[in-house]
């Protein structure tokens, strides 16, 4: 489990050669998926690493669409783009967030959508993690963001630099142009998740290939109270 990190001597970091390489590599695998959201006319955002830069043999790409659309249009993109499907799951972090689809074309690629309308906090979400759009992938543009230490990443030109969020909310806040709010509420969340030890998923649902993420997530709610009707 990543561990929150409550205070955080600044520090740069010098990308290696190896590490400049994978984040070509992984920023070409996005752009693909990208352009194939795009053809669909559907609004694709890397996040995460693959935004800010500070990339691991491990990392995942997260592709996130951040608004609802339908599920065959994301697929049909997908397959036209040349991505083969390898999965799909639903999935909610706590019974009153966002449902989500989690489409996976490859071991480490991610496309996310949401099943039900989004509250604007949800951008916000995703430009405090760092977010990108096809555009500035394609001009080789990193943003800084706030990883799962808790730990503000801004790039440089030779890597990137690390800075303290805790304790430091508003100067976060106005470095990713996001409200207070949603800097507080992601301390609470990875603070919390590490105290108790658990991952903070309420719900995960695999998707039948021949059933639709729609026709699932009414089955989901239809058979689990718990869930919040409105996010």
């Amino acid at each position: 489990m990543v561990q929150p990190r409550k205070t955080v001597s600044r520090e740069r970091i010098v990308y290696s050669e190896e590490d400049w390489q994978r984040f070509k590599k992984f920023r070409e695998d996005a752009k693909k998926v990208l352009k194939a959201l795009q053809d669909f006319n559907l609004r694709g955002l890397a996040h995460g690493s693959i935004a800010r830069g500070d990339l691991k043999k491990n990392s995942d790409i997260d592709i996130i669409i951040p608004e609802t659309v339908p599920s065959y249009r994301v697929e049909l993109a997908l397959q036209e783009g040349g991505n083969e499907e390898f999965g799909g799951k639903i999935v909610m972090a706590t019974p009153w967030q966002l449902p989500k689809a989690h489409i996976s074309i490859s071991s480490n690629v991610t496309v996310t959508f949401p099943l039900e309308k989004p509250k604007e906090v949800e951008e916000e979400f995703y430009q405090f993690g760092g977010a990108v759009s096809l555009k500035q992938v394609e001009k080789k543009e990193r943003v800084p963001g706030v990883d799962k230490r808790l730990v503000l990443i801004e790039p440089t030109k030779n890597g990137h630099k690390e800075s303290q969020v805790i304790g430091k909310e508003g100067e976060v806040a106005k470095q990713l142009d996001v409200s207070i709010d949603i800097v507080q509420e992601r301390i609470d969340v990875l603070t919390r998740r590490n105290q108790i030890g658990r991952t903070g998923i309420f719900l995960e649902r695999e998707v039948p290939p021949d059933e639709s993420f729609e026709s699932m997530w009414k089955k989901v709610r239809e058979r689990n109270p718990k869930i919040t009707r409105e996010y």
